[in-house]
């Protein structure tokens, strides 16, 4: 059976396209990263997260749902990001069966190099669209990220 787009609800093909669209980027916006500063995509983004969490911390359980990574990948990534020096584990002061990752001071200088590469690429990115369509997109995803109407 062959669809047409009368035979589909239109959010089927709006779901698609941001499918492609996110995939897009991670993949161009990955690769240009790892090309000017040598960090993969998701080493930047565990390293910018915990960057913005108190304390430069989170517990490996926030960072798998922020990642939406399962909780041995994370535990992999953590280890490996840990052997490069650029996180460090450390026990919760208050549940000894939590462990933290935290950002250390390599970490920080990493991110602060891959950020200002990040940050052209997404200039570069985002050229063609106005402050507004930028901000309407920002309540747009936000919306769906939180799942209010």
């Amino acid at each position: 059976m062959i669809l047409t787009d009368a035979d589909l609800d239109p959010r089927v093909t709006t779901f698609g396209r941001m499918l492609e669209a996110c995939h897009g980027l991670e993949q161009s916006l990955g690769a240009q990263l790892e090309r000017t500063c040598g960090l993969p995509l998701t080493t930047f983004e565990v390293l910018l997260r915990l960057s913005r969490s108190p304390g430069g911390a989170l517990t490996m359980g926030e960072l798998s749902r922020q990642l939406a990574l399962t909780t041995g990948g994370i535990t992999r990534l953590v280890d490996r990001l840990t052997a490069d020096g650029l996180v460090e584990r450390r026990p919760s002061p208050t549940d000894r069966r939590v462990q933290h990752a935290v950002i250390t001071r390599t970490g920080e200088k990493a991110l602060r190099t891959a950020l200002r590469h990040h940050t052209e690429a997404l200039v570069q990115t985002f050229d063609g669209f106005s402050t507004k369509e930028l901000a309407a997109l920002d309540r747009l995803l936000d919306r769906l990220r939180t799942g209010t109407s």
